[in-house]
């Protein structure tokens, strides 16, 4: 079953398998999606930490990926695909 990185609960991990842009309901904004986040460092087998949430409608995110923390708009976080640790 696939997970996404929007799902993650506080302080649950997961291992970035790909991304999903088919998921987002803009496909404008979800065009180039994949490129940005793989520029900000969102890399396939990187473990992603979801650290908090916005308390409305969780969104923003705030994301740990590798060393840095990143935050996320919840449209973004639900193209992450997330697999199982090695």
């Amino acid at each position: 079953m696939t997970k996404y990185l929007s799902e993650l609960e506080i302080g649950e991990t997961g291992v970035i398998a790909g991304f999903d842009t088919t998921r987002i309901d803009d496909q404008e904004f979800a065009a180039d999606l994949e490129d940005r986040l793989l520029e900000i460092g969102f890399e396939e087998g990187l473990e992603a930490e979801l650290l908090h949430v916005g308390p409305i409608g969780r969104d923003p995110l705030a994301v740990k990926v590798g060393t840095m923390t990143v935050a996320l708009r919840k449209m973004e976080a639900d193209a992450i695909k997330l697999g199982d640790k090695a």
